[in-house]
């Protein structure tokens, strides 16, 4: 039944925990610890061998370092722009994702980043402590940027606001990954940045949408043809062609369901309920009205 499905349910209300904040929160908690116990020397060494990601210490079998080192920070500059991306990004993937694909995107960006800087740092021989939630981060810009491919997103950069569509904000970021690991000693993290992007891409395109096919990531983005029920019609005829296209009230409740109410699914699926617009919105209530009369 049609009452049954997801999209179909109202929206439930009320206060929720957002997760988005909660790792703010847990990120500025355990600044402070790193703070306090830096200033003992054997408390600094103990986070640099066993919490801070570092080959040595994978090689070692502390794997508890890909997670570790996405709560620590080195300063409380590094904790502040990882802190505003998680802010501004975190946000609208958490509603779009729900709270158990939002968590799940944000680690294995970060478990996958610190990977990819691991397999850098085995290229090039920087053996280097890694700390950061950055990686996290840019799997939720790639995300959010994947999401919102031909959208406009206005962002401010350096207190100036900067309008691009999410596609160009994913070659931004990937691009800007790519020059920090061709730079001579740079000391951020850049190789976990591109495996925090990639990861983010992955889990939203394959996972999440469900696709089977790589992004088409070539520019201009090709665009999607006009909706067939977009066309104005006048009596059986269509404003754009001479071809007949039956009214919606001609159609049966299951012919209805499939061309109107489908491609909003897919929608709800890709970016969740809050995107809908309003007549995506009074679509799903006429189909639940014509449910009922069955």
């Amino acid at each position: 039944m049609l009452e049954d499905r997801d999209y179909m349910r109202e929206p439930e209300y009320g206060p929720r925990v957002s997760f988005t904040v909660a790792l703010l929160i847990v990120n500025a908690i355990i600044f402070g610890v790193q703070w306090l116990t830096s200033h003992n020397p054997s408390g600094a060494e103990i986070q640099s061998t066993y919490f801070a990601l570092s080959l040595p210490g994978l090689m070692h079998g502390y794997v508890w370092q890909l997670l570790t080192f996405q709560f620590m920070h080195a300063s409380i500059w590094h904790l502040l722009f990882n802190s505003l991306a998680i802010f501004f990004f975190g946000r609208p993937v958490e509603m779009a994702l729900g709270a158990r694909r939002f968590l799940t995107l944000y680690f294995s960006s970060g478990i996958v980043g610190g990977l990819v800087q691991m397999l850098f740092a085995v290229v090039f021989h920087e053996y280097g402590p890694v700390v950061g939630a950055s990686a996290g981060a840019a799997g939720l810009i790639a995300a959010f940027a994947l999401m919102n491919w031909t959208e406009q997103i206005t962002l401010i950069l350096y207190f100036v606001p900067v309008t691009m569509r999410g596609r160009t904000l994913l070659w931004v970021v990937i691009g800007l990954a790519i020059l920090g690991m061709m730079a001579p000693y740079s000391s951020v993290a850049n190789a976990a940045h591109l495996g925090g992007i990639l990861s983010g891409v992955f889990y939203v395109h394959f996972i999440v949408q469900g696709r089977l096919h790589w992004p088409q990531f070539h520019l201009p983005a090709r665009q999607a043809p006009p909706r067939v029920f977009a066309a104005r019609r006048v009596g059986k005829k269509s404003a754009w062609g001479s071809g007949a296209i039956p009214p919606d009230e001609d159609l049966s409740p299951d012919e209805y369901l499939q061309k109107e109410v489908d491609p909003i699914l897919d929608k709800i699926s890709a970016r969740g309920i809050q995107s809908l617009t309003q007549r995506e919105r009074e679509i799903l209530e006429k189909a639940r009205s014509r449910m009922n009369k069955r």
